[in-house]
């Protein structure tokens, strides 16, 4: 048996990242949280990550793009998950990811996470 699947869930929304997070660990994923870049450059740094969420626009006018690079510099893929792809459109068009707008349902979220990095679960 292989180690489990490891998710990087970002968001600085701590309801949206616990639903997040639960619908993860619904799917038997082991979850790795973070509000900001730093903590989320520590796992990616730090952790083995398989696959990731990221929301845009986080608190202390901070954006995912610094993780999304981090990520990208690894070959980790990830999904952009946001109340803001349209305001933040130009930050976030470089980014080859696909993009879900908020409110969309976690579970679809992780699950599209889990199938753009080509990963499958067993229930």
């Amino acid at each position: 048996m292989g180690r489990e699947i490891t998710i990087l869930l970002v968001d600085d929304e701590p309801l949206i990242l616990m639903d997040l997070e639960f619908a993860a660990e619904d799917l038997g994923l082991r979850c790795l949280t973070a509000t900001n870049v730093a903590q989320a450059l520590a796992f990616a740094e730090n952790e083995p990550v398989d696959c990731a969420v990221l929301d845009v626009s986080l608190k202390a006018n901070e954006t995912c793009l610094p993780i999304a690079r981090a990520l990208d510099a690894k070959d980790i893929p990830y999904v952009i998950h946001s109340g803001d792809l349209d305001r933040q459109n130009e930050r976030i068009r470089s980014l080859d990811a696909p993009r879900f707008a908020k409110p969309c349902q976690s579970s679809t979220v992780i699950r599209e996470a889990l199938h753009h990095a080509n990963l499958t679960v067993e229930i």
